[in-house]
């Protein structure tokens, strides 16, 4: 495959680069779910509709990916599924489900990936893992109250990534997520616990719940059963998360949230 990007993502795909040559995969563009630059979306649609041409004109399979945070589905009744009609609640989530429908519309062969918060080595400070851990080492954390979200090791999403292209689905959306909405209360638990240390937490108002439908991506990937989704999941993919042993490295500004 072709990997566009340097970014977290793209260098995690970087053991695939020798497989699926028939894919062009778009790992660049605003991974911040809490943005709103216009300029930073401008600028991911005018390198889609780019990378699109190119597939059309060699007939290639285009991988793009979205999301299924809370800015996309966080306005769902029930389990978030990826061909009901859905209406975004955030900037990011109206520029992602933009992007799709660019993409739908280029005339490009292509697979779109709603992924839910990826958790492993060499994340962006912005992310929800090292922003977590930045502000629990700077003693305070804030927390949408209600808040939850479903994590999943970058690892197990590059396997899963490995088996849809495999298998060639074509103007599919799939969601990759572990399919249980962790809430964010809990997630700071094991992150303390594994810091050997506490921080005050700060509630606010205005978190989003919902749980990410994986049917049918366990439809598509049956070797997903064998990855250990389930309620606990969670523990194992902060576990493997590797804690930077110099705080400044992983420092986020306080401001940030946690309201993908």
């Amino acid at each position: 495959m072709d990997i566009v990007g340097n970014g977290f993502l793209a260098r995690s795909l970087a053991p695939l680069s020798d497989r699926h040559h028939d894919t062009v995969v778009l790992a660049a563009g605003v991974s911040w779910a809490s943005g709103t630059s216009a300029a930073d979306f401008q600028r991911e649609s005018d390198l889609l509709a780019e990378v699109a041409a190119r597939c059309v004109a060699t007939g290639r399979r285009l991988l793009f990916f979205s999301t299924s945070s809370s800015g996309m589905y966080g306005r769902v009744t029930g389990p978030a599924t990826e061909d009901a009609p859905v209406v975004p609640c955030t900037p990011y989530g109206h520029h992602k489900l933009a992007m799709e429908r660019q993409l739908a519309a280029s005339g490009a062969d292509h697979l779109v990936l709603r992924l839910g918060h990826l958790v492993g080595p060499g994340q962006p400070p912005h992310q929800l893992l090292p922003m977590l851990v930045s502000q629990i080492r700077a003693g305070r954390v804030e927390i949408h109250r209600g808040a939850a979200r479903d994590l999943i090791a970058v690892d197990d999403t590059v396997t899963v990534i490995d088996h849809l292209l495999a298998r060639a689905p074509h103007g599919e959306v799939v969601n990759v997520a572990s399919g249980n909405a962790v809430p964010v209360e809990r997630i700071v638990d094991r992150l303390e616990r594994r810091l050997g240390t506490r921080a005050r937490r700060e509630y606010r108002d205005a978190g989003a719940r919902h749980t990410i439908s994986t049917r049918k991506l366990r439809t598509l990937v049956p070797e997903v059963a064998g990855l250990g989704f389930g309620p606990d999941y969670h523990l194992r993919a902060i576990d493997a998360f590797p804690l930077d042993p110099d705080p400044s490295a992983a420092q986020a500004p306080l401001e940030s949230r946690l309201s993908a």
